[in-house]
C-alpha cells in the first residue's frame, strides 16, 4: 500500500495539505457565500410571501366581515320589508272584507225589506182572497151577502187569534 510507504509520506501530507489549504479557501470565497447568498435569498422571499400571506388574510377577514355586515343589513331590510309588506295586505283585506260585509249587509237588508214586501203583499192577496171565499162561503151557506165591514172584523179577529196562537 503506498499510503503507508514513508518514504512518500512526506509528499502526501504536503499535497494534502496544499489542496485542502486550497479547497479551503475556494469553498471560503466562492462556495459558502453563494450558498449563503441563496439561503438568505430563500429566506427573504419566505419572510415576503409570509407577509404577504398575512396581509391576504388580513384582507379576506376584512371583506369577510363587510360580507357578513351586508348580509345582516340586507336580512333586516328584507324582513322589514316582509313586515310592511304583510301590514299592508293585512290593511287591505281588511278593507275589502269591511266593504264585502257593508255590501252584504245592504243586500241582506234589501233582500229582508223585498220577503217583507213580498209577506205583506201576499197576506194582503190571502187577505183579499179569504174574503172573497168567506163572502162566497157565507151566501150559499146562509144566502145573504155579507157586508165588507163584516167581513174585513171577523178576518181581523181570525188573523188575531191565529197570532196568539203562534206566540
Amino acid at each position: 500500500m503506498p499510503q503507508l510507504d514513508f518514504t512518500t509520506y512526506l509528499p502526501q501530507v504536503f499535497w494534502l495539505v496544499v489542496t485542502f489549504a486550497a479547497l479551503y479557501l475556494i469553498m471560503w470565497k466562492v462556495a459558502v457565500p453563494g450558498i449563503a447568498d441563496v439561503l438568505e435569498t430563500r429566506q427573504k422571499r419566505i419572510a415576503d410571501n409570509l407577509d404577504k400571506a398575512a396581509e391576504a388574510k388580513k384582507e379576506a377577514e376584512d371583506t369577510l366581515a363587510a360580507y357578513e355586515k351586508t348580509m345582516s343589513e340586507a336580512r333586516r331590510e328584507a324582513q322589514a320589508m316582509i313586515v310592511e309588506a304583510s301590514a299592508q295586505i293585512a290593511k287591505e283585506a281588511a278593507q275589502r272584507e269591511a266593504k264585502l260585509a257593508l255590501d252584504l249587509n245592504g243586500r241582506i237588508a234589501q233582500s229582508e225589506a223585498a220577503i217583507d214586501k213580498a209577506i205583506e203583499d201576499a197576506m194582503v192577496s190571502v187577505q183579499a182572497t179569504a174574503m172573497d171565499v168567506a163572502a162566497v162561503a157565507v151566501e150559499k151557506l146562509t144566502g145573504d151577502t155579507p157586508g165588507e165591514n163584516d167581513l174585513a172584523k171577523a178576518m181581523q179577529g181570525a188573523m188575531n187569534r191565529a197570532g196568539e196562537n203562534k206566540q
